[in-house]
């Protein structure tokens, strides 16, 4: 019999991006697949943020432990390419905040202005072929979309066993 309290982290898994835009749904599109799948832990949250960066914000103020972003990342490589990044406050410039638009940048560093803290944060990206107007992925970012899905569960993983919960609290002891 253990009385330790329940304290699994909390993680939200964030699709970024612009669906109407090419392959700048990409966020989008892998969080809509990992969503019909399922076999999230129940304290990942998975949602579709498309634009809209003042939800993001003012979702990360409820006390997340980790932020895994999905979204399209010009990294110079070829398309299709999947790079996985751990981003900190030093890796945040101070870009203005779009109430109206989803500066994923923006929203992490002017975070602390709305009364939040950055959680560890990593970044699920893909390079993109084709960001021009258009529904649909392109077939080499298509084809990365369950890499990508696969890279957020092995992070998924990693962050619920990892994170230190302090700021997860439980209102009664588990009993066994």
């Amino acid at each position: 019999m253990t009385n330790e309290p329940d304290t699994a982290a909390r993680v939200l898994v964030a699709g970024i991006g612009n669906l109407f835009l090419g392959d700048d749904g990409f966020g989008p599109e892998v969080v809509r697949r990992l969503a019909r799948s399922g076999g999230m832990p129940p304290q990942v949250r998975v949602v579709d943020y498309g634009i809209r960066g003042m939800h993001l914000a003012y979702d990360l103020l409820d006390g997340y432990d980790a932020l895994v972003l999905v979204d399209a990342y010009p990294g110079g490589g070829p398309a299709g390419q999947l790079t996985v990044l751990r981003i900190g406050v030093e890796d945040l410039d101070t870009g203005e905040f779009d109430a109206h638009g989803m500066n994923p940048v923006a929203v992490l560093a002017n975070l602390d202005q709305l009364g939040g803290t950055l959680p560890l944060t990593y970044l699920v990206g893909c390079t993109p072929a084709d960001i021009e107007e258009g529904i649909g992925l392109s077939e080499a970012v298509d084809n990365t979309v369950p890499e990508a899905i696969q890279a957020v569960h092995t992070l998924v993983r990693q962050l619920a066993a990892a994170v230190p919960t302090a700021s997860v609290k439980s209102a009664e002891p588990r009993r066994s």
